[in-house]
């Protein structure tokens, strides 16, 4: 055990695993450890240093993980402590540092804490959670709106009263106010690290201090409705001080906080470098609203502009001051091809977006199947889908016709990201030899590991070309930004300046072909193209006709 000496996850990207959907090692459907210990030389392959975990943790899957019900011990689905440990020192051994996801908000129902704070006041597990008596007239004891399933509060008739739930009715918040929680919290971090594991991504840690008194909200706007008074909350600072503090700055480690509804101003009072930080990077999603208000069931017709707003606001002014956290895809999104690319022109906007977000200044995350290009899937009924937020946001629309709801569904739900991995053409896509737990996409014929690697020109190949590239450019990791021709609907540029040393990106978001004229300051003939998505690049005058979803990227100097 040892304090971190240097920031080494600023030189780092990371694979993000949905482990119930990554590969399935025994057979019974679910992708498990065993599975994910067979592919370690693939993760290796791609060029990535780490790994991120989501819950492998015992839980009921009311949220598939995110409602944990023991945090010391690994769901008998995924395998148990021992190969948990495995893959650990087996991924140690090729060089990759691992994340474990650090859920701590709140726990399921069914975590012995709960189940022993709901039968009487008097234990002392009463006021690890928050309870309320109800208001008068058979009221709730505020207005406050559920993000996954009706409103906050649940009743319990033992207590004769209700419990605060920001997610699902089986998601009950802990009150992170007692100080008793707080050590439980301290001893969890303590059992993995002392495991051997190299940080946690601490889900919506943003949320677990509430305003005192729970005020009613005013919001006339039921989405989200009470989360300025738990967002950002009195105490939230303090209480990642004193994880930072007690925990943490006592192991080589590093920690980034899944923070909803962020902005730069606000986050730098987490990852500002020059003071007692809590956090060391930050998952932010204002990039990921490009194509929506917010969340992305209030859909709104894809932007650029906006996504590079965001884009540049963060690079701007994070800069200098904190470390940026880069990714276009995760378990809580749908598939980014689909969204902000085209899946007619699947391989060109897979290279194009991939180039939009990693030569940034910051640290990638790459979400499992997001390299080989995989993409929504479309179903027919709500019955086939298996997510309890999907089935809220269905319910919610009861007014809609059935088309229109599906039609929201299919392009919003985050169960387009859980799809099983897609490894080959075979039966399940390779994914498993049994009854796979969740639909794969019927697209795995043409979208899959194998033929990927077979094919030179592969979006898989794009990858890990360019994930080398910014390992051998300095320029890549510590080089400034700046973004140029923000006002264009088509194209997405920026460079990168370092020691002598320019990188600029260029990247159509069109399929349509658009003239892209040269930054003054460039020259292409001078430049060397270390990527691109098209075999044959030319420019006349500095300028090109760019082809559908063209990515081109430049260095010059040494």
């Amino acid at each position: 055990m040892c304090a971190r000496e240097t920031d080494w996850y600023k030189e780092m990207s990371f694979y993000q695993i949905w482990p119930r959907s990554f590969k399935d090692g025994n057979g019974d459907g679910i992708g498990d450890l065993y599975g994910i210990f067979e592919k370690l030389d693939y993760i290796k392959d791609l060029g990535v240093d780490g790994i991120w975990f989501s819950p492998l943790y015992v839980s009921p899957n009311a949220d598939y993980g995110y409602d944990i019900a023991d945090y010391r011990k690994i769901s008998p689905e995924y395998g148990d402590l021992d190969i948990f440990k495995k893959v650990l020192d087996s991924a140690h051994d090729r060089g990759l540092r691992v994340i474990m996801d650090l859920v701590v908000n709140h726990t399921s129902d069914e975590h012995e804490w709960f189940r022993e704070s709901s039968k009487n006041r008097e234990s002392k597990y009463y006021d690890y959670y928050i309870w309320r008596k109800g208001r008068s007239g058979g009221r709730l004891p505020n207005n406050w709106d559920s993000l996954f399933e009706g409103l906050a509060w649940t009743y319990n008739k033992d207590l004769d009263e209700y419990y605060l739930h920001i997610f699902a009715v089986k998601q009950p918040d802990l009150n992170h106010d007692n100080p008793l929680v707080r050590e439980e919290v301290k001893d969890i971090m303590r059992f993995w690290l002392d495991m051997g594991i190299d940080g946690f991504r601490e889900d919506v840690i943003t949320f677990i201090s509430k305003v005192p008194g729970l005020p009613n909200s005013k919001s006339p706007i039921p989405v989200g409705r009470g989360l300025r008074y738990y967002s950002n909350g009195p105490r939230i600072h303090e209480f990642l001080g004193e994880y930072k503090k007690d925990v943490l700055d006592h192991y080589d480690c590093m920690v980034i906080g899944e923070a909803p509804i962020m902005k730069p101003d606000i986050a730098l009072a987490y990852i500002d470098e020059s003071g007692a930080k809590g956090l060391d990077l930050m998952f932010h999603f204002q990039h990921m609203e490009a194509d929506c208000l917010y969340i992305d069931y209030v859909p709104r017709p894809f932007s650029l502009r906006k996504l590079k707003r965001a884009f540049t606001r963060w690079q701007e002014e994070i800069n200098g001051r904190g470390w940026n956290t880069l990714y276009l895809e995760n378990h809580d999104h749908p598939r980014i091809i689909s969204r902000y690319g085209s899946e007619k022109f699947r391989t060109e906007s897979g290279k194009m977006l991939a180039a939009s977000f990693l030569f940034q200044q910051g640290t990638p995350f790459i979400y499992q199947g997001q390299e080989i290009g995989m993409t929504n899937i479309y179903l027919e009924t709500i019955d086939e889908y298996k997510d309890v937020m999907t089935k809220n946001e269905y319910a919610k629309k009861k007014r809609w016709s059935e088309e229109k709801k599906m039609n929201l569904i299919r392009r919003a739900t985050r169960e387009s990201s859980r799809t099983p991995m897609q490894w080959n053409a075979e039966k399940n896509a390779g994914f498993t030899t049994g009854e796979p737990w969740f639909t794969v996409n019927p697209n795995y014929p043409e979208v899959n590991v194998e033929k990927e690697e077979a094919d030179e020109k592969s979006l898989l190949n794009f990858y890990r070309k360019a994930l080398k590239v910014r390992k051998e450019r300095p320029v890549i990791l510590w080089g400034s930004y700046k973004e140029h021709f923000p006002g264009s609907r088509t194209f997405y540029t920026y460079e990168r300046e370092y020691q002598g040393a320019r990188l600029l990106v260029i990247c159509s978001f069109s399929e349509k072909a658009k003239k892209f004229k040269t930054p003054k300051g460039f020259d292409l003939d001078k430049g060397e193209l270390v990527l691109s998505n098209y075999d044959d690049n030319p420019a006349d005058n500095n300028s090109f006709i760019s082809r559908p979803y063209e990515t081109r990227v430049y260095l010059f100097g040494s």
